[in-house]
């Protein structure tokens, strides 16, 4: 099993703090957790693994972002809508699963029409779990 690569992490969640012209306090405060536990994160150091959640909300990054990256992956941005709050716009769940399954079942029969009923759910239902697991839904 790999070691989590927290150095990379602390890189990311300064860059990405500092590219939201946010100090740590006020990273912090949208983090719900105290400037000292922020500062323990960029300084490479182990936190609960429940921290990683306000981290990623305040960055925008998507659930499990944090995890991506000390597995050495990239984290998913959200980026915020147009509205002058800066909140990201949501779309609801359901309605994001039901319009992934349109497009799956779209491109599945314009690629290749041979696939049954049943075939276009099980791949429909496939897509859902990638997405999930990857924090998209």
């Amino acid at each position: 099993m790999a070691t989590p690569d927290l150095a990379r992490l602390a890189k990311l969640v300064e860059a990405r703090r500092k590219e939201l012209r946010l100090g740590i306090e006020p990273a912090a405060k949208l983090a719900s957790m105290s400037k000292d536990t922020w500062k323990r994160v960029e300084a490479g150091l182990n936190v609960r693994p429940t921290t990683y959640t306000g981290i990623e909300k305040a960055l925008h990054w998507a659930v499990r972002s944090c995890q991506r990256i000390l597995d050495g992956e990239d984290p998913i941005i959200n980026e915020p809508d147009d509205g002058a709050d800066g909140h990201i716009a949501k779309i609801p769940k359901s309605a994001l699963e039901r319009a992934v399954g349109d497009a799956v079942q779209s491109a599945a029969i314009a690629t290749k029409g041979s696939l049954t009923a049943d075939e276009i759910l099980a791949l429909n239902e496939r897509v859902l779990v990638e997405l999930r697991e990857r924090g998209v839904l």
